[in-house]
């Protein structure tokens, strides 16, 4: 939250504001309580902050009775305007404390570039909202831990953006690997697409009419603006490749199959690695300055490796099982047993053997939760009180293990994690990488 604006302030401020450009008299669900009792009749009204490349899923909440999108938020006013526009929402705010401080209003989605996912997360929960947070969860690993006041202080529902398990050919692969059809799991590798170099500083640029500027930069350094750096006219560029920003691709795509990775080691209760091995290479000239290729060696308290790398590096190891057939799969999780491999992809799901793939019909007892809908499996979970599929301390545990790796690259140490402090260790500088600086007066 803002320093010398309290919540209570910051709440009655809003509300005031927000009553003076007319909300929609609706009534929230919230008032009418949770854990089943909430009619069907009643929606689940949400908030979508960002409006952006992923923001065409706020659309969703309007496809179904359950829920009903309300307000839509963005600091770049032709792309709220066409996103309410879009999904006919009444409302299109640049502030997304005006949304927060919405009575009627539930649920945020919160769709922003990466440095302001936490921050905005916890002053959502904070003012009584459940949110949807797109991956990945943090900046850095203090972010991460710090989200945990999200449920365990204000016992907010979380969903976080992982959407691939709510596919259903991922959920029954991992389901052949956890009834021990390919006998103990040995190592898993993964893979996502890496990252980019390039870009330019200048020219420098007067700021777009219609772009707030200060307040899509936020709690990250301010920076002189250029097309380069935060392009509100098309896809994000910057917003991905610059470390003010994001941890890159690492961090950003690798989210996705690290958490088909960790909905593994939750059910088997194995935590994350304790030991990181990671090289890769980092631009050297021009504006992104993201990790571009890495390749981890990760170590887990049974001795159980964890390989991680970008999909160039996958695609040229000879030492995945499967890699020939595996090649086409832009990101991965391969799961490798003493009796054979399963890997799984938004793309696909293979194994070693067709008698092994075709268990996925009938793997055994052990299940992972079934979702069909992300987005509507985190309204359902509001509605019923339930955990949703993607998991906060899920989230926390896969982002540690994205960063871990950026903080070997860029330190060039081997690093471990000690799981009772929560704290990296090996490096006293990667310690101190473990929070980032925040512009005043933003904190979180």
């Amino acid at each position: 939250m803002m320093r010398g604006i309290s919540r209570k302030g910051f709440l009655k401020t809003a509300v005031l504001a927000g009553g003076a450009i007319g909300f929609p008299a609706v009534v929230p669900s919230a008032v009418l309580g949770k854990n089943g009792s909430v009619s069907p009749s009643n929606r689940i009204t949400v908030g979508l902050i960002g409006c952006g490349r992923r923001s065409g899923v706020g659309g969703e909440y309007n496809m179904v009775r359950q829920s009903k999108l309300l307000a839509v938020c963005d600091p770049v006013k032709w792309r709220r305007e066409a996103s309410a526009a879009e999904w006919n929402v009444p409302d299109a705010h640049n502030d997304f404390r005006d949304v927060l401080a919405r009575d009627d209003i539930d649920a945020v989605h919160i769709v922003t570039p990466d440095h302001w996912h936490v921050p905005i997360a916890l002053m959502a929960a904070r003012a009584g909202k459940d949110m949807y947070v797109e991956k990945p969860l943090s900046l850095c690993i203090g972010q991460s831990l710090a989200a945990r006041e999200i449920t365990e202080k204000h016992g907010r529902v979380f969903q976080y953006g992982t959407q691939q398990r709510s596919m259903r050919h991922l959920r029954m692969g991992i389901e052949i690997v956890l009834n021990g059809h390919i006998g103990n799991v040995k190592e898993v590798y993964v893979w996502c697409p890496g990252g980019a170099k390039g870009g330019s500083a200048t020219p420098e640029l007067p700021v777009p009419e219609g772009f707030d500027y200060e307040l899509w930069t936020g709690p990250a350094p301010m920076k002189p603006f250029c097309e380069d750096r935060c392009s509100p006219h098309g896809p994000p560029k910057a917003t991905y490749f610059c470390y003010d920003y994001s941890i890159g691709m690492l961090g950003g795509w690798g989210a996705h199959p690290v958490d088909q990775l960790q909905w593994w080691a939750d059910a088997e209760n194995k935590g994350i690695p304790v030991e990181y091995k990671t090289t890769g290479s980092l631009p050297t000239e021009g504006l992104f300055n993201t990790v571009v290729t890495w390749q981890m060696e990760a170590t887990y308290a049974d001795g159980t490796k964890l390989y991680f790398m970008d999909s160039k590096t996958a695609r040229a190891s000879q030492e995945i099982p499967g890699i020939e057939k595996l090649k086409q799969f832009g990101n991965c999780t391969v799961f490798v047993g003493e009796e054979g491999w399963v890997a799984v992809s938004r793309e696909g799901m293979l194994a070693s053997t067709e008698a092994l793939r075709r268990k996925a019909k009938d793997p055994g007892p052990r299940k992972l939760q079934e979702s069909s809908w992300h987005p509507i499996a985190f309204v359902d979970a509001i509605r019923n009180g339930t955990q949703p599929v993607s998991s906060l301390d899920s989230a926390i545990r896969s982002d540690i293990i994205c960063h871990m790796g950026d903080l070997c690259v860029r330190t060039g140490k081997t690093l471990g994690w000690d799981a009772q402090k929560e704290m990296v260790t090996g490096s006293a500088e990667a310690v101190k990488m473990m929070h980032r600086t925040m512009r005043d007066p933003w904190t979180l």
